[in-house]
């Protein structure tokens, strides 16, 4: 007598059947049924859910599993009795139930080791912009502190008190030339103006250049509300196109000049000095 394996492998090979036609009809898993057929009885469940299985393995091919059944007994098997054996039905959802154990905790480590490399790469995103703002503050704070102090005038000179005695003779004495007057930068009603009438028929998109002649700290606001913030080194240029206007903020006005779409911005102002939240091109009036 041969052994169960090879009787039903036998059996589905005469109906012409694969054995995935059979997984597909009883819904036992495909490792199964193969343990079944070559009689590898480590990797099978229980006896009572094996029987089961060897029960759903004959109805697919329509014969009676009484043969296979005593096959199986006969290799050693300490199977259940007949009348407390499970429903093919019964091992079916049991087997399903197993798997469905098996891939929920697969779903569990999977979402847990998600959440850990998604929570290491937000605290190193943090320490990147957290570390990028300090590198950022001196460069800011040494660019506001080069801004000139206006000067004093001098003071006029004082007037001698009159005398009725005839005056006398004074040799010229050349007086020194006048302090300049302090340079005003303008204000940034006054500089959006200057730069409203170089840019007027300026359509979008809109195509900004920055060349640079000094250490410039430049932060740029795009149309996405997205910001672009550097400390641009002398002597390099810099590009950025939007369909909206830019707002600027500059630190040193007299290290940069704009160009917008090919058409040059006026001189924003001297060596040092701060524009903040200067609109190009200005909106219309």
């Amino acid at each position: 007598m041969s052994s169960v394996g090879a009787y039903l492998r036998d059996l589905r090979r005469q109906r012409g059947v694969s054995l995935e036609e059979i997984a597909r009809a009883t819904r036992v898993v495909h490792r199964y049924l193969d343990a079944l057929e070559s009689e590898n009885f480590a990797v099978l469940p229980a006896p009572v859910f094996t029987r089961g299985f060897i029960r759903a393995y004959c109805q697919a091919l329509g014969v009676s599993p009484d043969e296979a059944l005593a096959r199986y007994a006969g290799a050693g098997s300490d199977a259940l009795p007949d009348e407390v054996a499970p429903t093919p039905g019964d091992v079916v959802q049991a087997v399903h139930a197993a798997e469905a154990v098996r891939r929920g905790r697969g779903a569990v480590l999977v979402s847990f080791v998600l959440l850990v490399v998604l929570g290491l790469a937000l605290f190193a995103m943090t320490l990147v912009l957290h570390g990028g703002r300090e590198a950022r503050e001196p460069t800011r704070k040494a660019a506001l502190a080069t801004t000139p102090a206006p000067s004093e005038p001098a003071p006029p000179p004082a007037e001698a008190p009159a005398s009725s005695a005839p005056p006398a003779r004074v040799e010229a004495v050349p007086q020194p030339a006048p302090a300049p007057a302090p340079t005003v930068p303008p204000t940034l009603a006054a500089l959006s103006e200057q730069v409203r009438a170089g840019v007027a028929s300026v359509t979008p998109p809109y195509r900004l250049i920055a060349r640079t002649t000094e250490p410039t700290w430049v932060r740029v606001r795009m149309e996405d509300g997205r910001l672009i913030e550097e400390t641009i080194p002398p002597r390099q240029n810099r590009e950025w196109i939007s369909n909206r206007p830019f707002v600027l903020t500059i630190g040193n006005a007299g290290g940069i000049a704009l160009e917008l779409n090919g058409r040059a911005l006026p001189r924003l102002g001297a060596s040092g000095a701060v524009i903040n939240g200067l609109v190009v091109p200005p909106p219309a009036q």
